[in-house]
């Protein structure tokens, strides 16, 4: 959705933007709505039947409407208006003396509700007089500037890198950004909301952060001390993310999406913590910070399965019921980034937990980044690196900036900024109301995308996109007139076992089950609405599925869940790293393609796998639990954590088997950068590939088992890819045995070579140097050099050398990172803020976080952003 037109159109004369909004006009038409403010019917749903999009109200005239729709391409004689025919339509249906339906009452009360609608044409306006009616310079924008160049001029914008902020105002795809900008002038700027940014610190500090810093909802958990203060070289990430939300509107750096709002720092990402610490973390200053900005989780690396612990889950369902008086805490969650290893984001249990608005990423140009990942639990997608462009904001020292932020991580904030904004407006908005909020407003995105399909609620849904990309002005235009949800109730299905299933409590060994075969293994449940009526449970909204599954190899297990509305849920896909041989035991998957049904009727689930003989599993058991809102809020209770679970029927069989340890009393959280692609913010994105392609080929081929590297560590991660494929194999061998014959030709006839120059030189009387051995015989340009050899497998010269020593020091592996400095390749990834004086990286070089501690080379922390 483009605003800029209107708003120009409100407060700058009609001839100085006429030349702005004529590019519009060709591929929308608009028109002004006059709306009833006493009718039933809201503008939003006037524009919805007309079958056209609401944009925003028209500059200070009260009750009036701007709304438009896509152009159509005319063909033959098909030229009537469809806005302006449904509009007489419902005229006519509405003026009926007796309604004989519901849709005559919905017309009724629709054609009531639009006192006028008018189509808005184009017009050029001709001059009167030769005179030019001058305006003060200051008044006066430049002829050719950008959208984004009069946007700042009009707004008194004058941070430095506010041109770079594509996110805020794309002038290359205008589609394509986060809509906020009509919001600052309608004077929603987020004040008074605080969101804590749970990460590895916050520089408070900073000139663009230090006036919105909160110190009192701030602690750092690593260190123990009160203030998060940056301390590791690779503490950026909390401060960058930070700058998306809450930079000040001044001249350092950029802008934040709620400029006016405060953010706090929670450090928790630079060292080893205990669920204590994580625990407390995400409580922390609960009763006055509203948003907690969380881009981390499990390993993004298509072989871990991990979620919090009970004490963790505990303190989310605290802070839900408890925080913000009641109200509840608003957890966001980065979906990870590790597609690029297969990996899916309901193997995370933060972002897979019904607690969580988990967000995945699309780039500037609106399509999906390889690395972002799918799976039924995204929500909604806003933007980040790709194609090209990263996105630009604050980072580490007094007045630098940074220029290469990227990841799901860097989606997750621009999210926060949009809630912050909402609730600065409307502070009664539940944790349930943001999440509703979400999927009312998402815009589909890509639309050919076969990604998408159709639900019961009647939007399509995406893996890669969740409900679609967020609008922060249809948000919060929309939380300014939002009528708060019921509270949550829910059902819970008790487990159904298969085939004398059964479970150690102690070990947690499973047993039993049944065989899963070629084509799975389905099992079904009814629910009734008796059922559902007794649980005080009106509609669907998340879903919660559990299972008890066994396999030597567990990424080849799939599971789906199919309502009774016919609507599939793929919940775990294929993942060719993950060779767990742990299978299922007791998982939950999350999906919320279910939204809005009713779910009464027959429940199936389907598990399946690769149907590889070498490796088998049993399908045990399953549970569900349907979340949805309350048919009687004055009965709604609220949820508890169960304190043990154990739904399977116990055996006590003697175990042999070396069972790991479930938990640990410290662990260390992986850094947002980790399994960030080195290429993510330069790789092309798509927009026409399935999440879960029905004919994978390679599902067919599935990766050995003694197969574990994955795509993060090395230049030879796909070798498996072409081991699975006999052509390259042996092609492979043939180019292996021409190679070397080649280069035994090489070195004999080399050989032969140096021995008649050496002899024909001792022949002459001349004695024979070192230099010789480098350069050939004196004089002789036409020898050989000795490194000629190396020089064909790519080693480095020594000029070549000492600038590999260079980047070293400045921070920058060529090979580990794909940069060749500042004098490489455009669009060659960097990770170094732009700097505007203060701090550099150099000089946190003496800090160095734990986990590069081993001296292993390893810079997968300085890649930017998960």
């Amino acid at each position: 959705m483009m605003l800029l037109p209107f708003t120009l159109l409100a407060l700058l004369p009609f001839h100085s933007v006429l030349s702005i909004i004529t590019p519009t006009y060709n591929t929308h038409q608009y028109y002004v709505l006059e709306h009833d403010p006493s009718s039933h019917a809201t503008p939003h749903q006037c524009a919805h039947a007309l079958g056209a999009e609401l944009v925003e109200r028209l500059g200070e005239l009260d009750n009036h409407w701007i709304v438009r729709t896509p152009k159509l391409r005319l063909e033959g004689r098909d030229t009537e208006d469809r806005v302006l025919a449904a509009w007489a339509r419902l005229r006519a249906r509405g003026s009926e003396l007796v309604a004989r339906s519901s849709e005559d009452l919905k017309a009724r009360s629709i054609s009531r509700s639009i006192k006028s609608l008018e189509r808005q044409v184009v017009r050029q306006r001709t001059k009167r007089d030769d005179t030019l009616l001058l305006r003060h310079p200051q008044e006066t924008e430049p002829l050719n500037s950008s959208m984004t160049e009069q946007l700042a001029h009009r707004l008194g914008i004058e941070d430095p890198i506010f041109m770079d902020q594509w996110h805020l105002s794309n002038d290359e795809f205008p589609e394509h950004m986060m809509n906020v900008t009509g919001l600052w002038e309608m004077g929603i700027t987020g004040q008074g909301v605080i969101s804590a940014m749970v990460d590895d610190g916050l520089d408070f500090e900073s000139d663009d952060l230090a006036a919105n810093f909160d110190a009192a909802g701030s602690y750092d958990f690593n260190d123990h001390v009160p203030l998060p203060k940056p301390v590791l070289w690779d503490d950026h990430h909390g401060t960058r993310c930070a700058g998306e939300i809450a930079a000040v509107k001044n001249n350092v750096c950029g802008v934040g999406m709620a400029y006016d709002s405060k953010v706090a720092g929670i450090r928790i990402l630079s060292g080893p913590i205990s669920d204590i610490d994580e625990s407390s973390a995400l409580n922390y200053g609960y009763q006055n910070t509203s948003i907690y900005s969380c881009s981390w989780g499990p390993p993004d690396d298509g072989k871990s399965m991990e979620g919090p612990s009970l004490l963790i889950q505990k303190s989310v369902l605290n802070g839900i019921n408890r925080g913000r008086g009641g109200k509840g805490s608003i957890f966001v969650f980065a979906s990870g980034n590790g597609a690029s290893s297969g990996d899916q984001c309901n193997f995370d249990g933060y972002t897979n937990s019904i607690y969580s608005v988990t967000v995945s990423a699309v780039d500037y140009k609106g399509l999906h980044p390889y690395y972002s990942e799918p799976c039924a639990a995204n929500m909604i997608v806003t933007y980040s690196s790709g194609g090209g462009k990263h996105i630009h904001t604050t980072d580490v020292g007094k007045d630098v900036c940074a220029s290469n932020h990227g990841g799901t991580s860097a989606a997750a904030p621009l999210a926060v900024g949009v809630f912050a904004l909402a609730l600065s407006v409307r502070p009664d908005l539940t944790w349930r109301d943001i999440q509703h909020l979400c999927i009312a407003t998402a815009e589909q995105i890509n639309s050919e995308d076969p990604d998408w399909e159709p639900t019961f609620y009647g939007k399509p849904y995406s893996y890669k996109y969740g409900w679609g990309r967020l609008d922060a002005y249809r948000y919060v235009t929309a939380a300014q007139n939002w009528k708060l949800v019921k509270p949550q109730a829910w059902a819970e299905i008790q487990p159904i076992e298969l085939s004398d299933a059964a479970m150690n409590e102690t070990s947690g060994v499973m047993t039993g089950g049944e065989l899963i075969i070629p084509g799975g293994i389905t099992s079904s449940r009814i629910i009734t609405a008796e059922f559902l009526q007794e649980n005080n449970l009106e509609t669907i909204e998340h879903v919660n599925v559990r299972v008890w599954i066994t396999h030597a190899r567990r990424g080849d297990v799939e599971v789906e869940i199919t309502s009774p509305a016919g609507v599939k849920s793929i919940l775990a896909g294929r993942r060719k790293f993950d060779q767990d041989i742990n299978g299922f035991p007791g998982w939950t998957f999350m999906t919320l393609k279910h939204w809005g049904e009713t779910g009464v009727g027959n429940w199936t689930i389907r598990v399946s796998d690769q149907e590889n003989p070498e490796f088998t599993g049993h399908f045990l058991g399953w549970s569900m639990i349907l979340w949805g809102s309350s048919i009687d809020p004055s009965k709604a209770v609220e949820y508890a954590l169960p304190e043990k679970v154990m739904p399977l029927p116990p055996h006590d069989e003697t175990i042999t088997t070396s069972i790991s340890e479930i938990a640990s009393s410290t662990k260390v959280l992986i850094k947002p950068t980790q399994h960030l692609p080195g290429d993510h913010g330069t790789a092309e994105g798509e927009a026409d590939k399935p999440s879960f392609p029905q004919d994978d080929e390679e599902a067919a081929n599935p990766v050995p088992s003694e197969i574990t590297s994955t795509p993060d560590e090395g230049y030879f991660t796909h070798i498996t890819d072409l081991l699975s494929s006999n052509t390259w194999l042996f092609g492979s061998i043939a180019i292996v045995v021409a190679f070397g014959i080649g280069c035994t030709v090489f070195l004999w006839r080399r050989r032969v070579r140096r021995r008649r120059s050496e002899y024909a030189a001792v022949m002459a009387g001349d004695s024979m140097h070192m230099s010789s051995m480098e350069r050939g015989i004196a004089g002789d340009s036409s020898t050989p050099r000795s490194k000629e050899l190396y020089d064909a497998f790519g080693e480095l010269s020594d000029e070549d050398d000492a600038d590999e020593e260079m980047h070293l020091v400045r921070g920058h592996d060529p090979d580990l990172d794909g940069d060749y400095g500042s004098g490489g390749q455009a669009g060659a990834y960097q990770d170094n803020p732009r700097h505007m004086g203060g701090i550099t990286e150099d000089d946190r070089a003496g800090h160095r976080s734990p986990a590069t501690d081993s001296g292993d080379g390893s810079w997968d922390h300085a890649s930017d952003a998960r």
